[in-house]
């Protein structure tokens, strides 16, 4: 495909993604989906500016959440009383057009013209439409929406609107709506409950062209402010009158506006939260970020906006010659991690970012294991905010890890605030895999960027307090060997078991770090009451670490016995995935049957625990039984199929990842992007294809592309110094950007990366053929 090209409805461009033509009522809540944007603490859906039509409305402020009671048959000590569901807040895009006292919406009248631009270089979403009203009245429409990198707290948009062929009467509706109608959440009566007219009206007002409203939730009992000021450009005069009432402050705007002449208005959105500030402190905020916005003008808060996007892509940047779409994709895949974590600060990163309702707005493992690997690398400011978010929740770690009778922390399965709200425990509070995933982040980010001041805020006592956990969870058995028995690893098909080996090698390396952190920091090991006896039993607990191996068949078992359960029936479950929807847990956990990569998947992340021989053998036996049924899946088998040498199955894989939401492989993107699929992305890239292990802080890469690829590049920060690698099929160049001279290796050859390139061969590797996907669940395979 070549640059102008459309593939399922989008034109094919390297920067941008772009929708003309006519408008798809059957794609709203797709494209609502796609065209969001976010800066990581306020996240706008990308639904017209006319308010309607509209699929799911969504405007969404991270951590801002009411709760809701979890539906339990039976209840249990331990289960969690409540749940946390994202809100939609006070909506600021709303700008509604009458045209001659006709309201402007594409389900009527005539769509002359009309196209929608996601610029991942401006960070902006453009808008052209040329309507034409059920009376024949000809508008265009210009506009053009930010939410600011630079000033966390701003929206804003610009909407111009020009008569063709006569002069005409225009009237603008500018609005803030909280309250606003969303689409029923499902059978969960309490969800619904939970969502339906969350916010409760504490303030009202409104000056000149100014409007603000304030409200808090029912249950949660957080506030929010939501503020707007304008400025408008008209021909000539216009009548003017704003109010505010309750759920709504409008400003209307009545003009007569000449052929060829336009009414445009600019509008800044301020939105500002807390759990303890009073309504005047949360007033003064917002009136002080949209004094500060309407100051700074749209002209510079869109040159800010590039800026910091130049920034980015200079750091982060990865570029495919071969497949212009997949080139596109994995930009869109970069942009919209980066909207999810930029301006976080000390909030979580959800599942779906704030593009979405989808898993209620929740924080899983994926942020830690699927995400931060990304930021960390190229936006390592946002990695490390996050990770304080995780630190900020440590007192509620160590509450939930006392009320289940253990010691140090035991973060959760699924959150917004840091409280556990899984409400089916064996694929929730079981994963305790999670408390060793992030401190395994913590660690990587640790070492990649020697942030000493995160080391001695936050870094030690994760590693601490999740150390204490694992030498508590487990036990040595009469053979002396460290079980953690009656978990549940990443594969949710087979729940609540022994030994799962992905869990107990992140395990190992959390003990081994917090060993490593204590000894590093003693005064901080004396601040956590961390003895030598203690150091030494997290090490003894790491060394005798259980590795379930089956001998009989030579291969490493999932968790313990995992090769002995039941063969699962592919061939009768085509047509039936996901095989949750379709088939009950109680048969899925007996059997031999894999939801999502799990030990697959340690063998990237904890790869210095296997030989090139033992990866090859996990692959071939567990790729044939995994079915994929997480978006999860498909990333972390194209780093493994890469490394073991499958290397055009990689390529589907990575395909199947970074399409996963611009294809809808799911059927689900409406109700939020898949941010650890597209995270997925650079994974592949850059540890797939280009091989990079992060092993104790020591940079490695083994670099080597598909056939269906003829170059790739990537960049990189590791400790201040900014890298970027350059592969073709034969040869890899690695140059300094700046910062320190870095120790690198290229396919097990160290060396020195400083002032000059250094270019080296890649060498030849054996053809072997892959094993075959489940029937029904082969990749998604790209036609190029």
């Amino acid at each position: 495909m070549s640059g102008g090209e459309r593939a399922h409805g989008f034109e094919i461009h390297p920067w941008q993604l772009k929708w003309s033509g006519g408008v798809d009522l059957d794609m709203l809540g797709r494209t609502e989906t796609l065209f969001a944007l976010s800066n990581g603490h306020i996240g706008l859906r990308g639904t017209f500016e006319e308010g309607e039509p509209v699929d799911h409305p969504g405007t969404y402020l991270n951590g801002f959440y009411e709760l809701r009671g979890l539906p339990y048959a039976e209840s249990g000590y331990g289960y969690p009383e409540s749940g946390q569901t994202v809100v939609n807040v006070t909506d600021g895009k709303i700008i509604r057009l009458l045209v001659e006292d006709e309201p402007m919406d594409l389900r009527y009248g005539r769509t002359e013209e009309h196209e929608r631009t996601l610029d991942f270089r401006t960070g902006t979403l453009r808008r052209h439409t040329v309507w034409t009203s059920p009376t024949g009245r000809t508008v265009r429409i210009k506009s053009e929406r930010l939410v600011s990198f630079t000033k966390r707290t701003i929206a804003a948009i610009r909407y111009e609107v020009e008569p063709i062929g006569e002069d005409m009467k225009l009237v603008l509706q500018s609005d803030l709506l909280a309250n606003e109608p969303v689409p029923p959440p499902g059978n969960d009566p309490r969800l619904a409950a939970a969502l339906e007219a969350p916010l409760v009206s504490d303030l009202a007002t409104c000056r000149n062209y100014w409007g603000m409203l304030v409200h808090h939730t029912k249950q949660s009992g957080l506030h929010i402010a939501a503020g707007m000021d304008h400025e408008i450009y008209f021909p000539d005069k216009a009548d003017t009158f704003i109010r505010a009432d309750g759920d709504l402050a409008r400003l209307t705007i009545a003009a007569n506006v000449p052929a060829g002449k336009s009414l445009t208005l600019t509008k800044y959105i301020g939105y500002g939260w807390s759990a303890r500030r009073s309504v005047p402190a949360l007033r003064a905020q917002v009136d002080a970020a949209l004094a500060m916005a309407m100051e700074t003008g749209w002209d510079s808060l869109k040159a800010d906006q590039v800026r910091y996007l130049e920034d980015f892509w200079r750091d982060a940047d990865i570029e495919l010659d071969g497949d212009p779409e997949l080139q596109q994709a994995v930009r869109f895949a970069l942009f919209h991690v980066l909207q999810a974590g930029a301006r976080g600060q000390s909030r979580a990163i959800p599942a779906k970012g704030l593009t979405g309702p989808g898993y209620d707005g929740h924080t899983f493992w994926d942020t830690e294991s699927f995400i931060l690997p990304m930021l960390t690398y190229t936006v390592p400011a946002a990695a490390g905010e996050e990770l304080r978010w995780r630190h900020n929740t440590m007192d509620k770690a160590k509450a939930r890890a006392a009320e289940l009778g253990q010691r140090g922390a035991m973060f959760p399965w699924r959150s917004i605030n840091g409280d556990e709200c899984s409400g089916y425990w064996p694929a929730g509070t079981a994963g305790v895999h999670v408390s060793a995933d992030i401190a395994n982040a913590t660690d990587r980010y640790l070492r990649a960027t020697n942030d000493e001041q995160f080391e001695t805020e936050c870094g030690v006592e994760i590693l601490v307090e999740t150390a204490r956990l694992f030498a508590g969870l487990g036990h040595h058995d009469a053979n002396g060997k460290f079980r953690i028995d009656g978990v549940t690893g990443p594969d949710e098909y087979t729940a609540v078991v022994n030994n799962n080996l992905f869990t107990n090698l992140a395990a190992q390396r959390n003990l081994r770090d917090a060993v490593e952190a204590v000894q590093r920091r003693p005064d901080l090991a004396e601040k956590f009451g961390v003895t030598a006896a203690e150091a030494a039993h997290w090490e003894a607990c790491a060394d005798d670490m259980t590795i379930p191996y089956d001998e009989r068949l030579g291969v490493h078992q999932q968790c313990e016995s995992f090769t002995l359960l039941g063969a699962w029936d592919f061939e009768s479950s085509v047509g039936r995935y996901p095989l949750l929807l379709n088939y009950p847990y109680y048969d899925l956990y007996r059997k031999q049957v894999v939801k999502q990569a799990d030990l697959v998947f340690a063998t990237y992340l904890f790869g210095d625990a296997f030989t090139p021989e033992q990866k090859l053998r996990i692959f071939d036996y567990y790729y044939p039984i995994t079915v994929r049924d997480s978006s999860l899946s498909a990333c972390c088998e194209a780093v493994a199929a890469a490394e073991v040498g499958y290397l055009d199955l990689a390529f589907d894989l990575l395909a199947e990842s970074v399409f996963t939401d611009l294809h809808d492989l799911h059927n689900n993107v409406s109700s939020g992007l898949h941010i650890a699929a597209l995270a997925g992305a650079w994974m592949d890239c850059v540890a797939g294809f280009g091989g990079m292990r992060d092993f104790g802080g020591k940079i490695t890469f083994a670099p080597r592309l598909p056939n269906r690829l003829t170059y790739l590049s990537f960049r990189m920060i590791v400790r201040g110094s900014k890298i970027v690698v350059a592969v073709d099929k034969e040869q890899a160049t690695y140059r300094l950007l700046s910062g320190p001279p870095i120790e690198l290796a290229h396919h097990g050859e160290k060396f020195t990366l400083g002032e000059t390139p250094v270019t080296m061969k890649i060498p030849d590797i054996e053809y072997r053929e892959p094993p075959k996907a489940p029937p029904g669940c082969e990749p998604y395979r790209r036609e190029i």
